[in-house]
């Protein structure tokens, strides 16, 4: 049997990219750095903020919080949001050691 794509690549590697795309869209850029100013809304607070639809945004909350980036508990009707601290920490402790790999060299193509 041949292998899958994401077996040919690292734990790392895979775990990277996944946390890039959970945020490669310029809505959940935007849905973080909401939360990070305000600490913790509500989905009806995203949609007046940044202007799209509550089925977008719910979509967009939903893909962060399959990583884990976010977490939601409910009050009432609502879910309230806001950022997961240990899931933050690992992603910033991966893209700082990502990022950190490269030296610049004085030579380049």
């Amino acid at each position: 049997m041949g292998l899958t794509r994401s077996e040919i690549f690292t734990e790392k590697q895979n775990r990277l990219a996944t946390m890039m795309k959970a945020l490669a869209h310029p809505a959940r850029i935007a849905i973080i750095q909401h939360l990070i100013r305000i600490n913790t809304c509500i989905c009806s607070d995203l949609v007046e903020e940044l202007g799209l639809a509550q089925p977008t945004i719910s979509q967009h909350l939903k893909e962060l919080k399959n990583v884990g980036l976010i977490q939601g508990t409910i009050e009432g009707t609502s879910v309230c949001y806001c950022i997961e601290p240990k899931v933050w920490k690992q992603f910033k402790n991966s893209f700082e050691s990502f990022f950190v790999s490269y030296i610049r060299e004085d030579t380049c193509c």
